[in-house]
């Protein structure tokens, strides 16, 4: 029998055993709005199936399992041949036979298959985030290859399949593929036109021979890779294919695995080219033109990735809260934690409903939404990555030191969440790709203020936000220094449009007092207390029944 010391109380039961989707109101909804009612009950079936399975006892130890035991670099077998495997643990490949099943590589060809997808991914990223990374990249590999016809007919029906099969063999062999990126350099990082591997030109159509390095070489272990590099015309794209179609290995040694702060579960590398088989994609000299397509979605994917884990975090916040009993009575109902859990919902919900905006502007595709992507996707990516790391932060603060012990899962979302704001350009980055949209494509900023303007006169707040970043945009003087300051505010009032068109009331009103109308200190939990911050709790509060 043991010791009354030791009797187990007032601690929180796991948040197992729920439906990840059905759970997150502001998605659902969301999926609703953007589907079409033909394709909406397939969509919801498919999502539900998915949440159901992401909120199991058994995918969140395969999410702990492939980060316990993170992959492991094989440059040589046992008699010495050079091999440049990458060993994962099992539950790895469980998890991306799961995704890809779910069709988390396909969005490209079906009805409404960018907001299924993005769901869908937002959905199972919180079981495990470090898997995204190949599926994002073989999602956004589809658009590039799209600019030479045959390499997309030969590759595309393999990068959409709903086949996961894990191992190294000919793309023709098998009935899918994942696919990487291999595009900063030692000396250039994001400078990419700086890049020194080299391309020469063979005999065969398009074909050539690669020599040189890749400082970051994500999910190393994938059938194929899109590379920039040198050719005699100017920096261009190729696709590397890790086997060539006779089944001989292409070179591809790979140097060492990175040893980064999280994402342990997904291998990054550095990679040497010496000789490697290529076949050019798009035009020689326009490999930034042709490959831009690709970063845009993973841009994207970043976004969603980012309100994954946002959404994970408040949920298990606001889970513990509900359980937790402290000073007489549950942590939910004491006022300032529920100022605080409010806050964080509404950060999450804001990034949710801003990224499920942008899948369906890339379901429309018509010149209008294209050009509102081509402003929103980098000012998104700018705002929501950098809020990921505040909000986690402070959502593990909400279990205290359970929070801070690996068992909660909650370091591993934290360490997890500075990621998606370095990847694929860091802030900086997006920043001035903001202004180069302002600049050179005015329909982009048109776009955008048509989008926000279809809020005008329903908040006050969002009126005069709108109205002070007009005069922001006016102000050419100093504009590169202040360009952070500027696409905050593009983020913030396009996120602020968007609820007072979609959300109810407690959460838009928070949402505008807050961050549009100033009545908010520097850290979270200084909402207005007059607010309905129980509703905004409330809603959401994940169902672990």
């Amino acid at each position: 029998m043991a010791a009354t010391t030791h009797t187990v109380t007032n601690q929180v039961p796991p948040l197992v055993g729920y439906d990840v989707f059905a759970a997150d109101r502001a998605l659902t909804e969301a999926v609703e709005r953007h589907i079409a009612t033909g394709v909406l009950p397939g969509a919801l079936a498919e999502l539900g199936e998915l949440g159901r399975s992401a909120g199991s006892a058994q995918a969140q130890e395969w999410g702990a399992q492939a980060n316990t035991y993170p992959p492991v670099l094989r440059t040589h077998d046992r008699y010495g041949n050079r091999i440049d495997e990458v060993e994962f643990h099992p539950s790895w490949h469980r998890l991306l036979s799961h995704a890809v099943s779910a069709g988390l590589t396909d969005a490209w060809g079906r009805p409404a298959g960018h907001v299924r997808r993005a769901a869908g991914f937002l959905v199972w990223t919180q079981a495990e985030a470090g898997h995204g990374c190949p599926l994002s990249m073989t999602h956004a590999a589809v658009p590039a290859l799209r600019t030479d016809p045959a390499l997309a007919a030969e590759w595309e029906p393999l990068l959409t399949s709903h086949t996961y099969e894990e191992g190294l063999r000919p793309a023709g062999r098998k009935s899918g593929v994942l696919f990487g990126m291999g595009m900063t350099e030692k000396q250039g990082g994001t400078d990419v036109r700086s890049n020194t591997t080299r391309a020469e030109p063979l005999s065969g159509e398009g074909e050539y021979l690669l020599t040189g390095h890749k400082w970051f070489c994500s999910a190393p272990m994938s059938d194929g890779f899109l590379v920039l590099a040198q050719a005699p015309g100017g920096l261009s794209c190729f696709l590397v294919p890790r086997v060539l179609p006779d089944g001989t290995r292409n070179v591809f040694a790979i140097q060492r695995l990175k040893d980064k702060l999280g994402n342990k579960s997904n291998a990054s590398s550095e990679v040497e080219f010496d000789g490697t088989w290529a076949r050019r994609v798009g035009e020689e000299g326009r490999g930034v033109r042709t490959i831009i397509e690709m970063v845009a979605a993973t841009r994207l994917d970043c976004v969603v990735g980012s309100a994954a884990l946002m959404r994970q975090a408040v949920a298990q916040a606001i889970h513990h809260s509900a359980y937790r009993s402290a000073f007489g009575g549950l942590l939910i109902e004491k006022p300032l934690m529920r100022n605080v859990l409010a806050d964080l919902a509404l950060e999450s919900e804001a990034a949710t409903v801003l990224a499920m905006r942008l899948a369906s502007a890339y379901d429309t595709d018509t010149e209008e939404e294209r050009a509102f992507l081509r402003l929103a996707v980098p000012a998104a990516k700018y705002w929501v990555t950098k809020r990921c790391t505040a909000v986690v932060g402070e959502a593990l603060e909400c279990l205290g030191g359970n929070g801070y012990v690996e068992e909660s899962g909650m370091p591993r979302l934290l360490r997890e969440a500075p990621l998606n704001s370095i990847w694929e350009g860091s802030g900086n980055v997006q920043a001035l790709d903001v202004l180069r949209a302002l600049q050179r494509e005015p329909q982009a900023l048109d776009a955008f203020l048509r989008e926000v303007g279809k809020a005008r006169g329903a908040d006050h707040r969002l009126d005069a936000a709108i109205k002070d970043l007009l005069t922001e945009l006016a102000d050419l003087e100093g504009i590169e220094a202040r360009a952070r300051r500027l696409v905050e505010r593009i983020a913030l009032v396009l996120q602020g449009s968007l609820l007072v068109r979609w959300a109810p009331p407690e959460v838009s009103d928070a949402f505008c007092a807050s961050r549009l109308g100033g009545d908010w200190g520097a850290a979270f939990g200084t909402l207005p207390h007059t607010l309905d911050l129980a509703s905004v709790v409330a809603r959401a509060r994940p169902d672990a029944s």
